[in-house]
């Protein structure tokens, strides 16, 4: 292995950078948003809007990118999007203080601190990802994807209990203090873990003609990345898988209790089954691409298609579901479509990882920025369609059920969809016999992942 590459302890020193920003996303996208809607009283589309706003703002996610290609490293973009997650957090944290005396100014606070939100999140998240991709060797980049995203998960686990056990009782002043101490601690893990993960970049010898590099602006990089056709695909692949991978978040545990009259005990039980679910498939990938390999188990492409066909037929038993009612098998179905959306989502993410060095050179950040963006507006957009699809069929139909299988039936036949485009991602791929990079990940893509 080159000893550019990173190895095990590099994976999991990256893993608790997920961690740390796991830790504050989680006090910004649910602790906070209970606080105005039960404690303050104040309608729940106000935070819904807030958590949209900072999956809009992620939209600017490649020209982060962009800005860390162009500086050749990304630690500093990743430090950067703590500290300002960390800004943007606890201002949300003041700003929730505020709107108990004046709640328009306090709103304003807010929208601001949301921005900041997900501008952190943004430009840490991006740069973290394209130092896997550059950094981790073919076949890890499955277990690389499983090992960051349970440890993010870690983050939230360990800071909800936490803080759960802190926050009480509930003032001001106490979530302020709690969220400040959250941002301190994550930043402090991360300038301790990526200190030295990185090589600096070597200074540019004058007269050296190799040396001198013209680097485009970022409008011009942007346009070279999308009239690459793989990369255009790719795009629109995490958009849809994204959009029905997103819809069922604020729907399943309402249909829960809607529909089999589950208690509000019973439906978070049932989220933890799902979340069960999805630690599984995770970890089922990332063994058979890691360690068992092969031409299909070990192929990233394989558990992309498979894991949106599973995706699907899961959600079509849930519409179904909506039809039989309480003698379905909902806690299986559940946990089953956990598992296909785990295996789903590390493999998309080691593809991503494995397409961002795809094409031309040094345009890593603008195509992983291409396709976070891609995410987050699926994530945001998702979120809003699946409950507001759902309202509107309770009011057309008699039967909420019925309202809920439909939802869910769009969702499934989005899945779908998001499979015939990930085998045309594949396909457009394997054709294009010019570039280089190109043939590389044909190859790493059909014969599974291999050793550097």
């Amino acid at each position: 292995m080159s000893a550019a590459m990173l190895g095990w302890g590099g994976i999991v020193r990256l893993g608790l950078v997920q961690t740390a920003l796991g830790s504050i996303v989680v006090l910004s996208t649910s602790t906070m948003n209970r606080i105005m809607v039960v404690e303050l009283a104040l309608p729940a589309m106000l935070p819904g809007a807030l958590v949209l706003l900072h999956y809009a703002v992620q939209m600017l996610r490649p020209r982060f990118g962009y800005g860390s290609d162009v500086g050749g490293r990304r630690t500093p973009w990743i430090i950067g999007g703590i500290v300002t997650l960390g800004i943007g957090a606890v201002l949300a944290a003041i700003a929730i203080g505020w709107m108990e005396t004046n709640v328009s100014a306090g709103i304003v606070l807010a929208a601001i601190a949301f921005m900041l939100i997900g501008v952190g999140v943004g430009a840490a998240g991006t740069s973290l990802l394209v130092l896997l991709a550059k950094r981790v060797v073919e076949r890890r980049r499955a277990a690389a994807a499983t090992v960051v995203w349970v440890m993010m998960i870690l983050g939230f686990v360990v800071t909800t209990l936490a803080v759960g056990k802190v926050l009480d009782p509930y003032s001001a002043s106490r979530l302020v203090a709690i969220t400040a101490v959250v941002s301190i601690v994550a930043l402090a893990l991360t300038l301790l873990v990526v200190r030295g993960l990185e090589p600096p970049v070597r200074p540019i010898v004058v007269g050296d003609a190799a040396a001198v590099v013209v680097k485009p602006a970022f409008r011009e990089a942007l346009a070279q990345v999308w009239s690459e056709p793989q990369a255009r695909r790719f795009t629109r692949f995490v958009f849809v898988s994204m959009l029905a991978y997103s819809a069922q978040d604020l729907i399943l545990e309402p249909f829960a209790g809607s529909v089999f009259g589950m208690t509000p005990g019973q439906s978070t039980q049932l989220s933890g089954v799902q979340n069960s679910g999805v630690l599984l498939g995770m970890i089922l990938v990332a063994v058979a691409c890691s360690i068992i390999g092969g031409p299909r188990l070990g192929s990233l492409r394989t558990w992309t298609i498979l894991g949106c066909i599973a995706s699907s037929f899961a959600l079509a038993g849930l519409a179904v579901a909506g039809w039989v009612g309480p003698g379905w098998p909902l806690s299986l179905n559940v946990f089953l479509l956990g598992a296909s959306n785990g295996a789903f989502a590390v493999a998309a993410i080691g593809s991503m990882m494995a397409l961002a060095g795809a094409g031309r050179e040094s345009r890593e950040g603008v195509r992983m920025g291409l396709w976070g963006a891609a995410q987050a507006i699926a994530f945001g957009v998702g979120g809003f369609l699946g409950a507001a699809g759902s309202d509107l069929a309770r009011v057309l139909l008699d039967s909420q059920g019925m309202a809920y299988g439909i939802v869910f039936a769009v969702e499934g036949l989005l899945f779908m969809v998001a499979a015939v485009i990930a085998a045309g991602v594949h396909q457009s791929t394997v054709s294009s016999q010019s570039s280089r990079p190109l043939a590389d990940l044909a190859n790493a893509m059909t014969n599974g992942e291999k050793a550097a």
